[in-house]
C-alpha cells in the first residue's frame, strides 16, 4: 500500500514599499501564520532524539575562540560523528548549540535570517546586545518544547566592533541570558570542559593559545563524557573551532587542527 501525503500549500507574504515588515523576523512569522506549532505530547514516544555536546566559548585578548565537539548521540547511541555546533550569526558574532539536534538547527538558522532581515529593513546591524537579547527571546519561546524534553541551551559570542572587544553569553532553558567574563560551556560535558579552561585560562592568552586551550577542553570532555566525541584522526573528524575578532567569523581548517591536535598529544605524551 502506498500513502499519500497532502502537503498544504504556502502563501509567502509580500510587502508593498508603504507597508513595513518590521525588524523582528520571528515576530513576523508569527503574525503571517507562518510560525510552527507548539509541541504537544509526550515526544519521548516518538523514540530517542538526537541531541549534541559539548560546545565552548574562550575570550582572548583579541576576540573570542568558539568550539564544539562532532558527536551527536540518541539515548545510549551514537547517532551522528560529525555534526556541526558552531555557525556564524552573522560576519561578527556565532552562536554555539547544545542540546536537541533539530530544534538547536532550526533556531540558528531562525536566527540567522533575524539578523539579516533586522540589518536589511534597518539599514544597519543590530548591537551586539541586541544579538544576544534576541536569541535570548528565541530560547525563551523555545521553553514548551523544552519541557517536552527537546531543550536548547546555547552559546553566542561576537566581536563587539562598537568596543572592540570579544563577548560571550550564556543561556538557560527559560531564556536567561547571562554575560561571562572569560569563558562559558554548555552540554553535558560542559563541567569538565570548564574545569581545564578554569585552571588553564590567563588575561591576554593570544589566538593559537586560546585555540589549543578549546582543544584541549575538548579533549578532556570526551575522556569523561561519553556524550562527547574526542579527535578522531582516523575518520579525519576534528572539532570545529572558530574565531571572532576584528576580521571577523573565521573557521579553523582541518588541516591547521590536525596539527594542534599532533602537537598536543606529543606534549602529553612527554
Amino acid at each position: 500500500m502506498v500513502w499519500a501525503v497532502r502537503v498544504p500549500h504556502v502563501q509567502i507574504p509580500s510587502f508593498s514599499p508603504f507597508d513595513d515588515p518590521g525588524p523582528d523576523f520571528a515576530s513576523l512569522l508569527k503574525r503571517s501564520g507562518l510560525a510552527p506549532d507548539a509541541v504537544l505530547g509526550d515526544v519521548a514516544a516518538a523514540g530517542a532524539i538526537p541531541h549534541g555536546t559539548t560546545v565552548v566559548a574562550i575570550r582572548f585578548a583579541d576576540g573570542v575562540v568558539m568550539a564544539g565537539d562532532r558527536r551527536a548521540t540518541s539515548g545510549n547511541f551514537i547517532s551522528h560523528r560529525s555534526i556541526e555546533k558552531v555557525f556564524p550569526a552573522d560576519r561578527w558574532s556565532g552562536v554555539a548549540i547544545a542540546g536537541a539536534a533539530g530544534p538547536a538547527m532550526e533556531m540558528v538558522k531562525l536566527f540567522q535570517l533575524q539578523l539579516e532581515h533586522y540589518e536589511k529593513v534597518e539599514g544597519q546591524a543590530l548591537s551586539l546586545e541586541g544579538k544576544a537579547n534576541q536569541l535570548s527571546q528565541m530560547v525563551r519561546n523555545h521553553l514548551p518544547a523544552a519541557m517536552q524534553g527537546l531543550a536548547v541551551v546555547p552559546l553566542f559570542a561576537g566581536y563587539d566592533t562598537r568596543r572592540g572587544v570579544g563577548r560571550l553569553f550564556q543561556y538557560d532553558v527559560t531564556g536567561g541570558r547571562y554575560e561571562e567574563n572569560d569563558y562559558a560551556t554548555s552540554g553535558s560535558g560542559g563541567l569538565h570542559a570548564a574545569t581545564v579552561v578554569k585552571l588553564e585560562f590567563a588575561e591576554g592568552l593570544d589566538r593559537a593559545q586560546t585555540v589549543d586551550l578549546a582543544m584541549k577542553a575538548l579533549m578532556t570532555a570526551a575522556d569523561e563524557d561519553s556524550a562527547t566525541g574526542g579527535p578522531d584522526p582516523v575518520r579525519g573528524i576534528w572539532p570545529v573551532i572558530a574565531t571572532i575578532d576584528a576580521q571577523g567569523f573565521t573557521r579553523l581548517t582541518d588541516d591547521e587542527l590536525a596539527e594542534r591536535y599532533a602537537a598536543l598529544t606529543e606534549g602529553q605524551s612527554r
